[in-house]
């Protein structure tokens, strides 16, 4: 009997033994529990502030931007650049920045803060290195479905204007393509005041609203960009030079307050990506820093 019990005993600690009672798990083989414990990437919300003209092409870059970094939302606010420009100098949330010009980029540039007539206020509001030239467009006159004026070039609109015999449809003047606007009047040799004395200037507060009066016939004729004639399938007459009203580039930085500046900068360096040219050039962006 005792010679059973013992046999008993032994035989049971020995499969206590083979099954780790009481001791430590055996370690997990290569390539299995190990890398499945691997904990995801934090869920990061990004604000992009952009310029209006680059609604349509950045929401639908925001959606492929999903599949490369699907932990991170990103939270788009469009409007004239001169509006975001404010918002950022009062402290809006603000990750990256995208402006239709390089003005209200130059107010917030801590490199320029020496600077009086680039950065009036001496900010340094962008993070040092990463401001590029992302993207070009092109400033155009665009007339609504019949053409009821027949106009067909810039120097026509001039004379136009000079008659009162057109009614455009522009951008305010601390918007950037009102800002272009007044440098085409210059080169044709035109006073805004005298023009809108004479009703012939009606104005949008950003180009989505100067787009929408000529979409909606409302004006004879409107200034606005490429890419958002393309957007609205209006008719182009023709497009400004950079004689007329200087290159229209835009310029894109990250913000020294962002609360993500890594995940800020990878999105940016996906807007410089293949992918995300090819969506810009489709509506009539030129990539800069592709």
């Amino acid at each position: 009997m005792i010679k059973k019990l013992t046999a008993l005993a032994m035989a049971l600690a020995l499969t206590c033994a083979l099954a780790g009672c009481g001791g430590s798990a055996p370690a997990a083989s290569s390539g299995t529990a190990a890398s499945s414990s691997a904990a995801p990437a934090e869920a990061v919300e990004l604000h992009v502030f952009a310029a209006a003209s680059m609604t349509e092409t950045m929401d639908q870059i925001i959606e492929s931007y999903k599949t490369v970094a699907p932990h991170v939302t990103i939270l788009p606010t469009y409007d004239s650049s001169g509006t975001l420009k404010t918002q950022i100098q009062e402290g809006a949330d603000c990750d990256l920045f995208i402006s239709a010009a390089p003005k209200q980029m130059n107010a917030l540039d801590g490199s320029l803060k020496d600077n009086a007539d680039k950065n009036p206020d001496g900010l340094d509001m962008i993070e040092t290195g990463s401001r590029v030239d992302l993207l070009e467009n092109k400033v155009t006159l665009v007339v609504p479905k019949g053409n009821r004026k027949g106009i067909e070039r810039f120097d026509q609109l001039a004379e136009l204007l000079k008659s009162g015999d057109v009614l455009l449809a522009m951008g305010n003047s601390d918007v950037p393509v009102g800002q272009y606007t007044l440098k085409i009047f210059s080169y044709y040799g035109l006073e805004e005041a005298d023009l809108a004395a004479a009703g012939v200037l009606t104005y949008g507060s950003n180009v989505k609203e100067v787009t929408t009066q000529v979409s909606e016939g409302v004006v004879d004729c409107g200034v606005i960009y490429a890419t958002d004639a393309y957007s609205a399938g209006l008719t182009v007459v023709a497009s400004a030079t950079a004689d007329m009203c200087g290159r229209v580039i835009y310029p894109a930085a990250v913000l020294s307050g962002s609360a993500h500046p890594a995940e800020a900068q990878a999105f940016l360096d996906y807007l410089k990506s293949a992918d995300a040219s090819a969506a810009f050039e489709t509506v009539g962006f030129t990539p800069l820093a592709a």
